[in-house]
C-alpha cells in the first residue's frame, strides 16, 4: 500500500451515525470529507449543506466514479454491508465498515479476499476500542499485570433503547440480528481485543424477542422513514463462550428488558493476579506482602497508545503509514463467526463447534 498524505473520504449512507463520522474525518488535520451518496434527497442534502460538500451523489455507481475519493465509510442497513465494500474495493477505494462486519461469515470472507487481492485496508470501525479507559485496561493486559486471564464478562443492556421502530434495525431480513448485532457485537469485539483472545471454539447461546414486535422499548435512534415492516429480531441475546485456552465469556446484550438502569454497559475481566473493568477503567488486586490488604485503583495514569481515541483517526493514520490499524479483519471475522455460532445455537438449542 502507498501510504497517502491527505486521505479523501466519500461516505455511503446519510443517516445518523454519519453525522459522528463526519465530525470525526473533518477533526484530522490530513483527511477530508469530499462527498457523500444516498439515495434519500434531504438526508443527502442537509448532510451536504451542514459541511458545504462539493459533491452529494444519489449512486453509489456516481461515488465510486468519484476520483476525489480515496476511501469509503459505509454506513447502511446491515444486509448491504458486504456488498458495497465488494463494490467500493473493486473501485479501488480503501473501505472502513461500519458494525456489524457482515450478514455472515461467509460474506465477510469474500470481502476479505477482494481486500487482499486488491491489496486495499479494509476495517470493521469499532469504535469502543478507542476510549481511554479501554486503552488503559488493555495496557495492563499486554504488560501481563492480570496474569492468566481465564473468564470475562460483557454486557450492554438498555432498559428502553430499541432504534426507531418500523424502521429496518428491527427486520431479519435487512438487519441480520437485533441487539446483538447492534450493541453486543461492541461490547464481545472490545471483550476479546482487550484480552487478546480471539480463538472461541464453541459458543451456545439464546436470543429472545420480548418487546419490540409489541410496540415496547424503543429508544429513538436513527434518521430512517418508519414503514410497516415486521420487528422480527432479538432484542435480548445471551451467549456463552469457549476458548483454545480454556477461558471463557460470558456475553449479555438487550434493547429492552426489566432493570434497574436505564442502560449499563461493561467489561468484567478475570485473571490470576487482577481484575478489571474498562468502564469505568478499574483495577482490583491483592497488595504485595499484605495478605489482609486488598487494592482497588480508580485512577490508572497512563499514557494512551492512540491519544486521539478515534477510529477515524486509527484509519486515517494507517492510510499514512503512521500507525498500526486496530482492527484487523482476522479479528472481525472471528467476532462474526462468534456471532452466527450463538444464532445457529439459537436455532438448535445446542453447543456450536466453531474451530
Amino acid at each position: 500500500m502507498t501510504p497517502l498524505s491527505t486521505v479523501r473520504f466519500g461516505f455511503i449512507g446519510a443517516g445518523q451515525i454519519a453525522y459522528y463520522a463526519a465530525d470525526a474525518v473533518l477533526r484530522h488535520p490530513h483527511a477530508q470529507l469530499v462527498a457523500i451518496q444516498d439515495p434519500h434527497l434531504e438526508r443527502r442534502t442537509t448532510l451536504q449543506n451542514k459541511h458545504a460538500l462539493e459533491h452529494a451523489h444519489e449512486s453509489v455507481e456516481e461515488l465510486l466514479a468519484n476520483k476525489s475519493v480515496d476511501a469509503v465509510y459505509i454506513a447502511v442497513p446491515n444486509k448491504f454491508h458486504i456488498p458495497l465494500a465488494i463494490q467500493a474495493l473493486e473501485a479501488g477505494k480503501h473501505v472502513m465498515l461500519e458494525k456489524p462486519f457482515a450478514m455472515n461469515a461467509a460474506e465477510a470472507e469474500k470481502a476479505i479476499a477482494t481486500a487482499n487481492a486488491a491489496g486495499l485496508v479494509l476495517t470493521v470501525g469499532m469504535n469502543q476500542r478507542f476510549s481511554a479507559d479501554s486503552q488503559k485496561i488493555k495496557q495492563l493486559v499486554d504488560e501481563g499485570v492480570l496474569g492468566d486471564i481465564y473468564h470475562a464478562k460483557a454486557y450492554w443492556m438498555r432498559r428502553s433503547g430499541i432504534p426507531k421502530l418500523g424502521t429496518w434495525f428491527g427486520n431479519k431480513e435487512i438487519a441480520g440480528g437485533g441487539s446483538l448485532c447492534d450493541i453486543g457485537v461492541h461490547m464481545l469485539d472490545l471483550c476479546l481485543h482487550t484480552i487478546n483472545n480471539f480463538d472461541a471454539v464453541s459458543v451456545v447461546g439464546a436470543t429472545y424477542t420480548k418487546f419490540g414486535h409489541r410496540g415496547l422499548g424503543e429508544g429513538g435512534w436513527g434518521l430512517s422513514d418508519r414503514s410497516e415492516i415486521a420487528f422480527d429480531v432479538d432484542d435480548f441475546a445471551s451467549a456463552f463462550i469457549r476458548f483454545t485456552n480454556g477461558a471463557t465469556v460470558q456475553l449479555d446484550t438487550s434493547w429492552a428488558c426489566h432493570q434497574a438502569e436505564s442502560n449499563r454497559h461493561n467489561v468484567e475481566i478475570f485473571g490470576t493476579e487482577a481484575g478489571a473493568t474498562l468502564c469505568p477503567a478499574r483495577l482490583f488486586r491483592g497488595s504485595a506482602g499484605l495478605p489482609s490488604m486488598y487494592e482497588i485503583v480508580d485512577e490508572l495514569k497512563l499514557a494512551l497508545k492512540m491519544p486521539h481515541r478515534d477510529r477515524f483517526h486509527n484509519f486515517i493514520n494507517h492510510l499514512r503509514g503512521e500507525e498500526e490499524l486496530c482492527v484487523t479483519t482476522h479479528q472481525a471475522l472471528a467476532v462474526q463467526k462468534i456471532l452466527d455460532g450463538i444464532a445457529e445455537s439459537n436455532r438448535t438449542g445446542k453447543e456450536i463447534r466453531l474451530a
